[in-house]
């Protein structure tokens, strides 16, 4: 029971998010309904993956020192909390038309920096590490931008023969969550060969 305190907040936070994404349809404005809820969603379900690694693989989680921990994950919420407010305040705005030229590139682009310090956050991280950590850390990243490429480079092939048909701007931008859900699971799978 005591390894499951420290994961109560983040599974109950992810269980509240899910259920706020899948009621927020009916309850908000249907400019914003849908990524509302997508983005409550994900944040649910990446609460729920942190509580069960903070629950079920503490050696996971603990694997940096305390005050490294808290700082990255202050960084990494306070980053993606920037990236939520800037991709509904984009969508809102280019949804309806919004400006043209070079201002709808700039709008287009407003999730942009918030994801840079998410990057910024990760590099941090990783530089203030011990060398083992660091050793883990790039064996992951290695792994899960190889297998990424490869499945981009796949799909790449897939639509040139017309085998699929995707539209390119849904996934170029699934890309870095692709990268990121990878390096996860490749950190695990590291983690475990160290231990």
């Amino acid at each position: 029971m005591d390894a499951l305190k420290p994961a109560v907040g983040w599974l109950l936070g992810g269980i509240v998010a899910i259920a706020l994404g899948l009621a927020a349809k009916p309850l908000l404005p249907e400019r914003i309904a849908d990524i509302a809820s997508v983005m409550l969603v994900s944040i649910g379900v990446g609460s729920l993956a942190s509580g069960l690694i903070r629950w079920r693989l503490p050696a996971l989680y603990e694997a940096a020192p305390a005050d490294l921990r808290r700082r990255y994950t202050r960084e990494i919420l306070l980053a993606m909390a920037a990236y939520m407010v800037m991709v509904v305040a984009t969508v809102s705005v280019l949804r309806d038309g919004g400006p043209e030229g070079p201002l709808r590139a700039l709008v287009a682009l407003l999730p942009v920096p918030p994801i840079a310090f998410v990057l910024r956050a990760m590099v941090r991280y990783i530089r203030d590490a011990d060398e083992m950590q660091q050793r883990i850390e790039l064996e992951a990243v290695s792994i899960a931008t190889a297998l990424v490429a490869l499945l981009y480079m796949s799909g790449g092939f897939l639509q040139a023969a017309k085998v699929i048909d995707l539209p390119a701007a849904a996934v170029m931008i699934w890309v870095f969550p692709l990268l990121c859900a990878t390096y996860g699971v490749a950190k695990f799978l590291v983690m475990r060969r160290y231990q």
